[in-house]
């Protein structure tokens, strides 16, 4: 998991920011919860691909 996966990321989080915005300005629910929906999903790649790297770095600091 990389810089592809880190930016991936960052455009899910913002599609779902104007999604729950958008929902938010007309009234609709749905595109709202879907919206914050999408933002969960990132930010929990997010946080996978912080554990994954320090996991990396554990792994090296044993093998020297």
């Amino acid at each position: 998991m990389g810089l592809d996966d880190k930016i991936k990321n960052e455009g899910t989080e913002a599609k779902g920011k104007a999604k729950e915005t958008a929902g938010s300005a007309t009234g609709n629910e749905s595109m709202e919860s879907e919206g914050k929906a999408d933002q969960g999903e990132a930010k929990l790649e997010e946080a996978k691909r912080h554990v994954k790297g320090a996991a990396d770095n554990a792994k090296d600091t044993f093998k020297s």
